[in-house]
């Protein structure tokens, strides 16, 4: 199952456990079962401190345990964690195993700290970006605290289980047999829904930052790289971000970015993070920007403030919160969201094997959708508001070669139906002829484009009628100090080698700006 050059890089990685580790196997006689067994004997052969055995004493079959010899630590995986997973796979033996978790000493005293028994469930699907972000980090958190256990689930693999507990998009998490959380979560989120008295404390300790000379308000390319290129300069940096990464983090394949081949949004993601950590930067993570209060004077102070009461100041400030799924905005959609109304096919795909989807929109990213749901689903049925398909022909050509796909043109979706519990179909009008038809199925996958987001800035600074910021050639706004860069503007072109050439370039311009209205302060650094 492990290829001879895989099989060597898991030894080196092995080699790093301190103490043994047994899997422990549940299997039936499916092909899945021997699948599992032979991985977790490849495994076991690759460390000596790694032993394999059959128990059959989980109900999940085939799944197995990762038992710390002797303690009450480990974790379960129910499924074989290929894909995406076997990463987490790789990680949840090296930290059972006794190796010290990539987790600050302030992060471990809050998972330790934490009171009462933890049973967390997550399904997953192979194919999800967002999933190993959840897995790995309730392993994380069940290797360091023992009363907190985890299993993760694949959730092709466990169908009737998803389907009895109502799960229609991934990760989605229960804890102790409730639902828990659902969709893309780091470390620090699951703690803030544990640890409720973490948001008052990251309030206060906000609250006492002095001022920042460059505020970079979103994480994705466009503020990763105003913050590099702020830092670079020597001066005050932060970064306050919904979350690191942005929309990066939802995209599965990125094949355009220039001399890289190939890479996955969370590997991007993590790679911005970690480049942005080596300058120093302050960055505040899984806080929401609510309002921004320009300077009053030239040179003063500007001002953000934030959902949980916290505000921040800075001389000048670099807007990069990026932008959004659109919506459709019609009945329907919000109720049966995550009950078959889905935005990320990669992730929630596998939950419809079988079964009959529609995808709404007929750019790029909706053919690419219908292509990669046809060859997973019974049936897909593309919907286009417009007269004909707005992808690239390459896309058009291979969707209409698929057998299992319905193309409808000139189709405004107007309702989204089902039965109170998921989606059961969906209704639409015929542009050309005005009549209301209907489309019976399980999914609806909404790829309608980007809305940016920027609701809170409404009043503050110039936006565009689509509700961009207006920037100039050097990513200046209306407010004097106030700078912004990428998919939030005007800037065409949603790109992420664009947004981290546009976050650069604001970032230099607000460099720009503080020399010219504190040079004293600055020359230094100039």
């Amino acid at each position: 199952m492990l290829d001879a050059n895989l099989k060597t890089q898991l030894q080196g990685y092995l080699a790093r456990i301190a103490q043994p580790v047994e899997l422990v196997a549940s299997l039936d006689d499916g092909q899945s079962s021997a699948e599992l067994q032979e991985l977790l004997h490849e495994i076991a052969e690759q460390s000596p401190q790694i032993t394999a055995v059959r128990r059959d004493d989980d109900a999940r079959r085939p799944s197995f345990a990762i038992n710390r010899v002797g303690t009450e630590v480990g974790v379960r995986f129910a499924g074989l964690p290929m894909g995406h997973e076997f990463t987490s796979l790789v990680l949840a033996l090296l930290q059972v195993g006794g190796y010290p978790p990539k987790a600050s000493p302030e992060t471990i005293e809050r998972i330790l700290n934490l009171e009462g028994e933890y049973f967390f469930e997550t399904y997953f699907s192979l194919s999800c970006q967002n999933c190993p972000d959840v897995v790995q980090a309730l392993n994380l958190m069940s290797a360091i605290n023992p009363r907190i256990r985890h299993v993760a689930i694949d959730g092709a693999l466990f169908q009737k289980e998803v389907e009895a507990r109502g799960v229609m998009a991934v990760p989605a998490v229960f804890l102790n047999g409730e639902p828990f959380a659902q969709g893309r979560m780091g470390l620090d989120q699951i703690l803030a829904k544990l640890d409720t008295g973490s948001v008052q404390r990251q309030a206060a300790a906000l609250k006492a930052k002095d001022a920042f000379d460059v505020l970079v308000v979103g994480g994705g390319p466009a503020g990763a790289a105003a913050a590099i290129y702020a830092a670079r300069k020597g001066i005050r940096t932060g970064v306050v971000a919904e979350r690191f990464g942005g929309q990066v983090l939802d995209t599965m394949g990125i094949e355009n970015f220039v001399s890289v081949q190939h890479t996955e949004g969370p590997k991007l993601g993590l790679a911005l993070e970690e480049h942005v950590r080596e300058y120093g930067v302050d960055i505040m993570n899984l806080q929401v920007a609510t309002a921004l209060i320009p300077a009053a004077t030239p040179g003063g102070l500007a001002e953000v403030k934030l959902a949980s009461g916290a505000s921040l100041k800075a001389k000048t400030i670099v807007l990069s919160t990026g932008a959004r799924w659109r919506t459709m905005n019609i009945p329907g959609e919000d109720t049966y969201r995550n009950k078959g109304v889905a935005f990320c096919p990669h992730c929630d795909g596998p939950l419809f094997k079988g079964k009959r989807v529609a995808v709404i929109g007929g750019g790029n990213s909706g053919v690419e959708a219908a292509i990669d749901l046809a060859g997973i689903t019974a049936h897909v049925t593309l919907i286009e508001f417009d007269s004909r398909l707005r992808a690239d022909q390459v896309l058009q050509d291979k969707l209409r070669s698929l057998r299992n796909v319905t193309i409808i043109t000139s189709a405004q979706t107007t309702e989204v139906t089902g039965d109170g519990a998921r989606v059961t179909g969906l209704r639409y009008k015929d542009r050309s002829t005005g009549a209301e038809r209907s489309v019976d199925l399980e999914g609806v996958f909404v790829q309608i484009g980007l809305v940016p987001n920027t609701e809170w800035l409404k009043g503050t600074i110039g936006l565009s009628p689509r509700g961009e910021i207006e920037v100039d050639a050097r990513g200046q706004t209306s407010a004097p100090g106030i700078f912004a860069a990428g998919d939030v503007t005007t800037v065409p072109y949603k790109q992420i080698v664009i947004a981290m050439g546009e976050g650069a370039k604001a970032s230099l311009a607000a460099f720009d700006h503080l020399i010219r209205t504190a040079p004293a302060e600055l020359a230094a650094a100039a």
